[in-house]
């Protein structure tokens, strides 16, 4: 097929990378502009727009897809089927209905489950059992259109924000490349049932309440690592928690039960295993509580 791309993260690679592989043509990409990041703050092209001018695509970069020239300029393109992954931009009726096939999108949830900017993060969050990938056909809802296919995955006590995002953002390649390639497309409508929406990461949520639940608080560290992040304050100073587990104990929330960074929590305790304090790099606790000891009693806020 002759296929436009429009992505823009790191999860949107395997995708476009899968369908060149596959023997599509690839007559445009379509990434957000580029935005000034790291030290310095120079200006990076994102890793979609990246990916496809080191394999000679043309990229477009619009801030937005209202106007009667982008939608016309888009529509020249004669394409057989848009695939939207993680792109960022809202596509008007006349985007969605230009390719000769429509848009279709790579959607990381079961779907009507967790529509919306942050899917991977709150499924674990929230405690799921499974998480996946959506293939959907595209209408002008917010993650509503009818879904093509699908592929389940289970989550675990181990999954993290990072370890998901990488395991959907490949089996949502597969996936693509499969339904891409199957001549029947049969869609399903989705349920009203069920819909719930992942609304955007904001940094502040990264945190900790020690007066919340422990078992609460470990999936949220799972779900914010490797951002926004989860932490709070020793001293005077904040301390990065990326990896923890729950421990039937109790005392004064965010209080240390023992000398081994075991902190109170609303319901039951966390012990902390792998941390940052601020201004220093990341270390297991057994070695930061060598040369920085935290004794029983001290208050994490």
């Amino acid at each position: 097929m002759r296929i436009i791309f429009m992505g823009t993260p790191d999860f949107s690679v395997p995708c476009l990378k899968a369908l060149a592989d596959a023997g599509h043509e690839i007559i445009a990409v379509y990434s957000q502009p580029p935005r000034k990041s790291g030290r310095g703050h120079k200006v990076h092209p994102s890793p979609v727009q990246a990916f496809a001018e080191e394999n000679g695509w043309a990229v477009h970069h619009p801030l937005s897809l209202k106007s009667e020239e982008e939608q016309s300029s888009f529509a020249a393109l004669n394409a057989d089927l848009a695939v939207v992954v993680a792109y960022g931009l809202i596509l008007p009726k006349s985007i969605l209905e230009a390719p000769a096939k429509g848009c279709i999108n790579v959607h990381a949830s079961l779907l009507p489950r967790w529509r919306g900017a942050a899917p991977i993060q709150r499924a674990i969050e929230a405690g799921d059992s499974q998480s996946g990938v959506c293939i959907m056909q595209m209408d002008e809802g917010l993650d509503t259109g009818a879904v093509i296919s699908r592929a389940e995955v289970d989550l675990t006590s181990e999954t993290t924000g990072h370890s998901l995002h990488d395991q959907l953002s490949e089996l949502g390649a597969n996936l693509l490349v499969e339904t891409i390639a199957s001549d029947d497309w049969d869609s399903v409508s989705q349920s009203e049932v069920g819909v719930t929406y992942a609304k955007k990461l904001e940094k502040s949520e990264g945190k900790l309440d020690f007066t919340k639940d422990a078992q609460e608080l470990e999936r949220k560290i799972r779900a914010f690592f490797p951002w926004p992040g989860t932490s709070a304050n020793l001293g005077d100073k904040s301390l990065k928690i990326l990896k923890a587990s729950v421990e039937s104990d109790k005392g004064e929330p965010g209080e240390t039960l023992n000398d081994d960074l075991l902190v109170a929590c609303g319901t039951e305790a966390l012990k902390l295993h792998r941390i940052q304090l601020q201004g220093k790099g990341a270390m297991d606790s057994v070695d930061f509580l060598r040369g920085n000891p935290v004794p029983k009693g001290t208050k994490l806020d």
